[in-house]
């Protein structure tokens, strides 16, 4: 008896999805030039991942992030632009054109990755249904320039709607409480 339940429990561990990802720098994503962004490489640094979008009413949010890049980066924030065409179709190009327009227009030198689905259970990248695990479902992006913050230790402490903007107190209050 024990030993077919023994084999009964074996069959359901080997059967079971399991979910290795314990913080976020488990995740390996690409870049907008497409070279692997294994992200254990911003491990101890703490990260706000934003999906963004060139031809939405919040992309000028764009210098706002490249602003906290430029004055955090040497305290441990990394942060990161993930291009989506999700909500509105209103990153539709490629991403070399993504890539230009944020360099032209803003002078992004943040890290981005490729374009990715984030919206929706359905289709999702890994890192977005990680998220939406850890914080809980309405943590989801509902739209365009929705942030994430990550702490150093890799586990999603807050995130922010599209109205919160990078130079807003809440978002700045909570990246300082991530880096100390």
């Amino acid at each position: 008896m024990i030993k077919k339940l023994y084999v009964a429990m074996l069959c359901m561990v080997i059967s079971s999805p399991v979910l290795a990802e314990d913080s976020v720098y488990d995740f390996n994503l690409t870049s907008i030039d497409y070279t692997e962004m294994p992200l254990e490489q911003y491990h101890g640094k703490a990260i706000l991942l934003v999906n963004t979008a060139s031809q939405c009413g919040f992309t000028p949010q764009y210098e706002g992030l490249q602003a906290l890049w430029e004055n955090y980066r040497d305290k441990g924030l990394i942060v990161l632009g993930v291009p989506s065409n999700d909500f509105g179709g209103q990153e539709p190009d490629s991403e070399d054109d993504i890539k230009e327009f944020c360099t032209i227009n803003f002078d992004v030198d943040f890290p981005m990755t490729k374009k990715m689905v984030v919206s929706g259970k359905e289709g999702n990248a890994a890192i977005y249904d990680w998220l939406a695990g850890e914080l809980g479902d309405a943590s989801r992006p509902k739209w365009n320039f929705h942030k994430y913050l990550i702490s150093p230790e890799g586990t999603p402490v807050a995130y922010f709607p599209s109205q919160v903007t990078p130079d807003s107190e809440k978002l700045l209050a909570a990246i300082d409480a991530v880096l100390k």
